[in-house]
């Protein structure tokens, strides 16, 4: 026991030292500072040390929501909106950045942190710690822009592989893409092409069990926007697939969509309903089980999307109706939908999943499919249905404030505890 007391002694003694230590006026300086409620990284922790990241969005003078999207070059628009609370009532402000899609990560990085600290500007000000606070310019500004010589259009490609293996089993994969795309606020133009093959070999009791897939594709992606509320456009797709039974598909697809909201306020709320109609052509590989090796076939489909992000949560739910026209009985019936609750203080629930009921697949073989065709899914298989889910919840509780970042022995901290069931 003395032992342990002659060991301990000297951490207290140590902990007492470096509280001592501290800044008579950090406390005060920190008790001023501005309440934020936000998902925030420990990179913006550690870079903005000026406010105090609230646990429960009731205690925040400011709550923030943060949204990601993808631009038209392959880069991401970063959005931030702003909402004041309590003494800040009625101040609300949004600021956005763009990466383009060569940056690196930490390029991206300081470019939402530079935002994110002019968005937090208009409310620090109103507060005791606005004398610390210094504002610069680096860069002289051009009295012209310009012009790009792509007029908008981005290409990409690129390709991936893996090989593994033991002594009883081999796999190789390689997969390979390419797209251009011109977006603007007329117009929308994607052309993406897509290669695939997996193989796979066995061996089971001195035999060698082989499985092979390969799948291409091609598709066009057409929009014109014609108001905030209305586009209208068409899909074009040519394919092949093993798996699908498609030695040629070609689906041309035109289509109108209508935004309840803005489109401008895509970032924040949408629903979005898309009606399209057109012709799909089919070549098979194998016999169907309907005796056909080919098809000429009209389709239609009507697509509804709901998105919208609040201080309560997200929801994220589409639902989608398809049917062949010639026979409306060969129809499919696909929901998707991720909602993520703020219950209560420290409190929050999300659950996410999809299913559908599927009665169109008229490209199923009408030969038997092999064990191992049937095991390693390599071959499309007859099914009424599929779904899938997850959810999780989590509670939260100890002290309010949460301003520390401390990386030593990794991310583990304290600041309260956490439950977390999956």
């Amino acid at each position: 026991m003395t032992k342990l007391l002659i060991l301990v002694f000297p951490v207290f003694l140590m902990v007492s030292t470096v509280r001592a230590e501290k800044p008579a006026n950090a406390d005060s300086l920190r008790k001023d500072a501005l309440n934020v409620f936000m998902e925030a990284s420990d990179y913006i922790r550690k870079e903005i040390p000026y406010v105090n990241y609230v646990r429960d969005i009731k205690d925040a003078g400011v709550y923030i929501i943060s949204t990601t999207q993808h631009t038209g070059s392959g880069g991401h628009e970063y959005t931030y909106f702003l909402v004041g609370q309590h003494q800040f009532a009625g101040m609300r402000d949004t600021v956005s950045c763009v990466a383009p899609p060569d940056e690196t990560m930490e390029g991206q990085r300081a470019l939402q942190l530079k935002t994110l600290k002019m968005g937090l500007m208009r409310y620090v000000v109103k507060t005791p710690l606005a004398k610390y606070i210094q504002i610069g310019f680096t860069e002289n500004i051009s009295s012209s822009v310009s012009t790009d010589k792509w007029d908008s259009w981005v290409f990409k490609g690129g390709m991936n592989g893996n090989l593994s293996g033991q002594k009883s089993y081999k796999e190789n994969y390689i997969s390979g893409n390419l797209s251009a795309s011109r977006i603007t606020e007329d117009w929308k133009l994607n052309f993406n092409g897509r290669y695939n093959t997996n193989t796979s070999k066995y061996l089971i009791d001195n035999s060698t069990l082989t499985s092979s897939t390969k799948s291409s594709r091609f598709s066009t992606l057409l929009v014109k926007s014609i108001s905030e509320h209305w586009s209208i456009g068409g899909s074009f797709r040519v394919a092949n697939s093993i798996y699908s039974n498609h030695k040629l598909s070609i689906n041309v697809l035109p289509g109108i969509e209508y935004d309840l909201f803005p489109y401008s306020e895509s970032t924040r709320r949408q629903l979005r309903v898309l009606y399209s109609i057109g012709y799909k052509y089919d070549h098979y590989m194998d016999t169907t089980i309907y005796g056909k090796t080919r098809d000429n076939l009209w389709i239609h489909s009507l697509e509804a999307t709901y998105e919208v992000v609040q201080k309560w949560g997200s929801v994220d739910f589409s639902v989608e109706y398809s049917n062949y026209l010639h026979d409306w009985s060969k129809n499919n019936l696909s929901m998707n939908g991720y909602f993520n609750i703020r219950i209560a203080k420290g409190l929050n629930f999300n659950i996410g999943g999809g299913a559908s009921i599927i009665h169109d697949q008229l490209n199923l073989r009408k030969q038997d499919l092999s064990y191992d065709e049937i095991l390693l899914q390599r071959k499309e298989i007859a099914t009424q249905y599929e779904y899938f889910t997850h959810f999780g919840i989590t509670y939260t509780f100890g002290s309010i404030y949460n301003n520390v970042v401390n990386p030593r022995f990794g991310n583990s901290g304290g600041g309260g505890g956490m439950i977390i069931i999956n």
